[in-house]
């Protein structure tokens, strides 16, 4: 037997213990009903998951509290995986500057194969834990930086490598995975296993353990920034008007928040140059856009604070 051949063999075996591959008989001739039967059945399916991620939340809460510590010292949130996994991880990382109005470089996603993998399949990316350390170090991790490696499985050696490459600079890790006792999770500093069980589609990832990930991803970005300041209670005070529905959603924003006139919000964002967080401090404490801008500075961008502070009243 060639050593290929064993290998092939040996993640064959791998995979056949693994809950997202397991096959599942009861659904083996679901090809010959009807579309509203596949689509009840499918729904069902989804709506077990989050049941899975309510059973993690603990471990959930306390990765994203050691996230927003990192980020608060100046560090980043950098995300990596392959294939589905990955093109999540880049997909959260991407919806963060128009969001939070984060500067791109300060959550990044990376995916096994580079950006081209975002739409093709980059043959035997995803096996190489050499590609993973070669992307981080190409990004100059640091002790300062969070990474949380994601994969499905819980075995691909990208993920795997990136994260045990990460740990070994000293950097905060997180292994996100769908399956129990994983390699990624135990190389993790936080493990997060939300085990979804066997697919609709036997071994597709992308269906609920993909829906998982995104849950969890979501709520590690989100709430990290909730821990930043970058909302007011429920909201985007620091969302970036890109485009006229944005500028739009500002000024509602405003609105919200201070209840202040058309003429006022309108006003505020223009002496603060569109900053939101910025407008709702002017009206709201009554100060100028360039006090605004100082009480901002002076409190890590944190409205509440800002509001708070004795030059505030």
């Amino acid at each position: 037997m060639t050593s290929s051949t064993s290998d092939n063999h040996h993640l064959r075996a791998q995979l056949e213990t693994l809950p997202t591959e397991a096959f599942r008989p009861e659904l083996a001739d679901i090809d010959r009903l009807p579309t509203l039967d596949i689509t009840r059945l499918m729904n069902g399916e989804d709506a077990t998951v989050p049941a899975a991620v309510a059973e993690r939340l603990p471990q959930i809460a306390a990765a994203i509290d050691a996230v927003a510590e990192r980020m608060a010292d100046g560090g980043r949130l950098i995300y990596a995986g392959a294939g589905t996994a990955g093109r999540l991880g880049v997909l959260d990382a991407s919806e963060c500057p128009p969001t939070f109005n984060t500067d791109p470089s300060r959550v990044v996603g990376l995916i096994a194969g580079g950006p081209s993998a975002m739409v093709t399949s980059v043959e035997g990316a995803e096996d190489s834990r050499e590609f993973a350390r070669a992307d981080l170090d190409a990004i100059g991790v640091s002790a300062a930086d969070a990474v949380v490696g994601i994969s499905a499985s819980g075995r691909t050696p990208y993920a795997v490598g990136a994260v045990e490459h990460a740990r070994a600079l000293g950097a905060l890790t997180i292994g996100l995975a769908c399956n129990p006792d994983s390699a990624l999770a135990a190389a993790a500093e936080h493990g997060i296993e939300v085990v979804v069980g066997p697919e609709l589609v036997t071994g597709s990832t992308r269906l609920k353990a993909g829906t998982a990930q995104k849950l969890v991803l979501n709520m590690i970005s989100t709430i990290t920034m909730i821990r930043l300041g970058k909302t007011y209670g429920n909201l985007m005070v620091d969302v970036r008007a890109s485009n006229e529905k944005l500028r739009a959603r500002s000024r509602r924003i405003v609105r919200l928040a201070t209840g202040a006139s058309d003429g006022e919000i309108e006003a505020a964002l223009t002496a603060t140059d569109g900053e939101v967080k910025n407008a709702i401090l002017t009206i709201l404490a009554d100060v100028d856009a360039p006090t605004a801008s100082r009480l901002l500075a002076e409190t890590d961008g944190h409205l509440r604070r800002a509001l708070a502070h004795p030059a505030a009243d």
